[in-house]
């Protein structure tokens, strides 16, 4: 029986792998070594799938993993889901490493309205010891979308049709990971400005999840503008994790965490399943901050009788 080798190049190169995408490419590599090699191919479906990967930026640091784009794809395109159900503690590495990129597309019924790699210096004290917090764009910096302001159908429209990829690229170890549910999990409207804001989330641990915000603003009959994009780490007490510990739980997730084919509906429940535990905490900790104050004011009160009646004794 002949196997693929034998079929004239020209043929392979020009009639079947220019019709395969990302999976289907990856699926036909497994078979042979041969498709394995097709970088060339492997840049371009990268390029197709996060237009990210054109920066100079990120394409720069993917030409050199071992397996070049067909292992970022690998790495990339199974997003991270619910991963260890309690992962054992893992020793903190010597140092991190010195940078990190964050390759970010967001898409509008499939089609991209921003794509942008950016880089964060991993070693600076601040970014060790502050909350992490990635921000895309600059403080006046906005993105038009082609949605068009109507309140009728903000938030429904905005969760079903934008959806997100948020990679991201470690230099030391090159490897990558979407941390990004890529469909929303959650549209909402703030409190305060009014701003619709849509959530993609992925748990990394049972304790830690991974949040990205994408804030939108426009006035009622006007296009519908991106003004934030933004990505950060919360524990289960609601708090933001430090830069430092953020970079231990992003490194292990790269190098162990489990990759599945995006599932909104699993995606949704881990989202829904994070917020009753930190809702569970929250309200927890409420009753322990009420009992203890409670307990303060009774022994004031204990304190304060017991003086009052010294006193009085005294008195007399």
């Amino acid at each position: 029986m002949s196997d693929i080798t034998t079929v004239h190049s020209d043929i392979i190169q020009t009639h079947i792998l220019t019709r395969l995408d990302g999976p289907a490419l990856a699926s036909a590599a497994l078979a042979t070594s041969h498709l394995s090699a097709e970088q060339h191919l492997w840049r371009q479906i990268c390029a197709a799938t996060w237009p990210s990967l054109s920066d100079p930026l990120a394409a720069a640091l993917v030409a050199t993993f071992p397996g070049g784009h067909r292992s970022l794809f690998s790495d990339s395109f199974p997003s991270l889901q619910q991963q260890h159900a309690s992962p054992p503690p893992k020793p903190r590495r010597s140092e991190p490493p010195e940078e990190v990129i964050w390759a970010v597309d967001i898409f509008y019924k499939g089609e991209p309205i921003l794509s942008r790699a950016v880089r964060s210096e991993t070693r600076k004290g601040w970014f060790l010891c502050s909350p992490l917090w990635v921000e895309l764009l600059g403080p006046s910096e906005v993105v038009p979308t082609p949605l068009k302001v109507d309140e009728s159908q903000w938030l429904s429209h905005l969760h079903d049709n934008l959806t997100l990829s948020w990679i991201i690229i470690d230099p030391s170890s090159k490897r990558a990971a979407n941390l990004s549910s890529g469909r929303a999990v959650a549209a909402r409207r703030h409190w305060l400005t009014a701003e619709l804001e849509v959530l993609y989330a992925v748990p990394l641990t049972e304790e830690v999840e991974c949040v990205i915000k994408v804030t939108c603003s426009g006035k009622m009959g006007g296009a519908l503008h991106v003004r934030e994009v933004s990505l950060a780490m919360e524990d289960a007490e609601g708090r933001h994790v430090s830069g430092g510990d953020s970079l231990v739980i992003l490194q292990d997730a790269i190098e162990n965490g489990k990759r599945v084919k995006p599932d909104p509906a699993e995606a949704l429940r881990s989202f829904d399943n994070f917020c009753s535990v930190k809702r569970e905490k929250r309200e927890r900790r409420m009753r322990r901050d009420k009992a203890m104050d409670f307990l303060a004011m009774f022994v004031a009160f204990s304190v304060f009788a017991t003086l009052f009646s010294f006193m009085a004794f005294s008195a007399f």
